[in-house]
């Protein structure tokens, strides 16, 4: 009995039918974009002072431009602490009922020319924001002492990915991929469609909380089912120019944003064509691979008939006995247990997590450093993105050559090294800086984009989608968690993230290479497989003797 790998040769590995549902995929993978790192525009915190009563007034009467307004009527200080007092304190003083000059406003107030003894006050009347457009910060006021809020908004959003991740990758693992698929497609669209229209900050995080239980196991959910229909020697590029796309997705996202600089409307323009993607329902198969898994052999025989049709081949009247064994006749469900009862999977589990939980840190973590500060928020994020290409073609360049774990290993050491330079160097030499920090970005994306691959290519297929799902999760907690590495770590020392991040990826470069090599092997089907994973190669000319022999012993 062949192998659908085996039935792939004959008709089409991935010709016009894979390429037409890998395309329609990849722009699902471009348009999770805008919920993993739409907070940079969405919560976007310009330039803000505290209102007071009566200065625009007075500023209308002396006519001061808004700078002069500024430093007419604002707190300010020399010392790094008092830049937080321009934007959450006011002069607690009465402008209406007093009559300053022009020149020097805040005379009629000080004792002896001293402004320091003005006492100071909490903003009580609102914030004025220099921006020309809208966020949510600036909407609902999430500064200073409402700062945390947006914290919060960020980590609901990773809480969903961490929920929805082991959820949907469970359902996706039971009731089929596409199924699973179009599912995550409707509820984002709608909670994104809400939350565009949402009332206050508490409706708005919950819709966002939403769209983060259903995103993420959409996007890896598409992951999947486009590696399962493509042949082996494909299986690797698809992995990761799906990858690639949300890099797209990048570039798409800062421009659409630079074009519409109000957040409600911005999030419409980026959520509205999700609606499009449900039209997968007749554009999509389910995977074949799923359907063998679940001993669904006519279903996968008709799926994998339509694909050959679709590219222009005829399916061999010898390759079309899909039916499986009679003793592994029962389907087999997906259990949490499988991830952790065999001690190849179990390794392949623990390393795994801990890959992702280090991808999430150093990638975020990087770009939080770096701050991109101080500049255009739009041509920095846009930079910051163009880093993603190299890395990705490099992989294509590399893995099928030399294989998975060293260019990994190579990624995650490069990525460390390169994080202990950029806090190591002084400030001096700043070029030295940034290069090192757009090494250690180049690397950290290479292992975003490898862990993706192998991680699907280490699970038998009935446990794939919830095996990588699981993994994946501890990406999310790394996103919870970085910010407070960032930031909190770095009023210790400015650089201490880095030497954090430096550690954490260099141990990362050794763990991968306790990995089996996956390069050359077929997707496993079954546990027995994937724990012999790191024995040998898996020869397709003995997997089909080994199945002629069994049929021929039955007759």
């Amino acid at each position: 009995m062949p192998t659908l790998d085996d039935i792939l040769e004959h008709i089409g590995e991935f010709d016009l039918y894979q390429k037409r549902a890998f395309f329609v995929l990849c722009l699902l993978s471009a348009a999770f974009t805008p919920i993993y790192v739409g907070i940079v525009f969405l919560g976007f915190i310009p330039e803000h002072h505290c209102r007071s009563p009566g200065v625009a007034e007075l500023s209308s009467r002396c006519g001061w431009s808004l700078e002069e307004e500024w430093n007419y009527t604002l707190p300010k200080g020399d010392i790094h602490g008092d830049s937080f007092m321009n934007q959450c304190k006011r002069y607690d003083v009465d402008w209406n009922i007093t009559d300053p000059n022009c020149t020097n406003p805040l005379e009629a107030f000080t004792v002896y020319k001293n402004k320091s003894n003005i006492p100071l006050a909490a903003c009580q009347d609102g914030w004025f924001y220099d921006f020309s457009g809208s966020s949510i910060v600036s909407e609902f006021n999430l500064v200073c002492e409402d700062a945390w809020k947006l914290d919060l908004f960020q980590s609901c959003v990773n809480v969903g990915f961490f929920i929805g991740s082991i959820s949907i990758g469970y359902l996706a693992d039971r009731f089929g991929r596409k199924l699973c698929l179009l599912i995550t497609i409707l509820v984002n669209s709608v909670s994104g469609v809400l939350m565009a229209f949402a009332p206050n900050y508490t409706w708005m995080v919950i819709f966002r909380l939403v769209q983060g239980l259903v995103s993420k196991g959409g996007w890896l959910t598409g992951y999947i089912l486009i590696t399962e229909f493509v042949g082996l020697s494909y299986r690797k590029t698809v992995g990761i120019v799906y990858q690639v796309a949300f890099t797209v997705g990048l570039l798409v996202l800062v421009a659409i944003a630079y074009a519409v600089p109000h957040w409600r409307w911005l999030q419409l323009a980026v959520t509205l064509p999700n609606f499009f993607f449900l039209l997968y329902y007749w554009c999509l198969p389910e995977s074949p691979r799923w359907l063998i898994a679940q001993k669904e052999s006519d279903k996968a025989l008709k799926i994998i008939r339509h694909i050959a049709k679709g590219n222009k081949k005829k399916l061999p009247p010898s390759m079309e006995n899909l039916q499986p064994e009679e003793e592994v006749s029962e389907k087999l469900g997906p259990s949490f247990l499988d991830l952790v009862r065999t001690p190849q999977i179990r390794k392949h589990t623990i390393i795994l997590m801990y890959t992702w939980f280090t991808s999430s840190v150093l990638y975020q973590g990087l770009i939080m450093h770096m701050g991109i500060a101080g500049g255009n928020i739009y041509l920095d994020f846009f930079y910051s993105a163009l880093v993603e290409f190299p890395a990705a073609l490099i992989l294509i360049l590399t893995i099928e050559r030399i294989g998975r774990r060293y260019p990994w290993a190579i990624a995650n050491l490069t990525a460390g090294t390169a994080c202990l330079i950029t806090a190591l160097v002084p400030e001096d030499l700043y070029w030295l800086k940034i290069t090192a920090a757009c090494l250690g970005r180049m690397g950290i994306t290479m292992c975003y984009e490898m862990v993706c691959l192998v991680n699907a290519e280490l699970y038998p297929t009935f446990l794939r989608n919830l095996g990588v799902l699981v993994c994946s999760s501890m990406c999310d907690i790394g996103g919870i968690i970085t910010p407070f590495l960032v930031y909190r770590l770095a009023d210790i020392w400015h650089e201490l993230p880095l030497v954090v991040f430096a550690v954490i990826g260099l141990i990362d470069g050794g763990l991968v290479l306790l990995l089996p090599e996956t390069k050359g092997k077929t997707l496993p089907e079954t546990i027995e497989e994937a724990e012999n994973m790191h024995r040998q190669g898996k020869h397709k000319e003995k997997t089909i003797y080994l199945h002629v022999r069994s049929s021929d012993m039955k007759n």
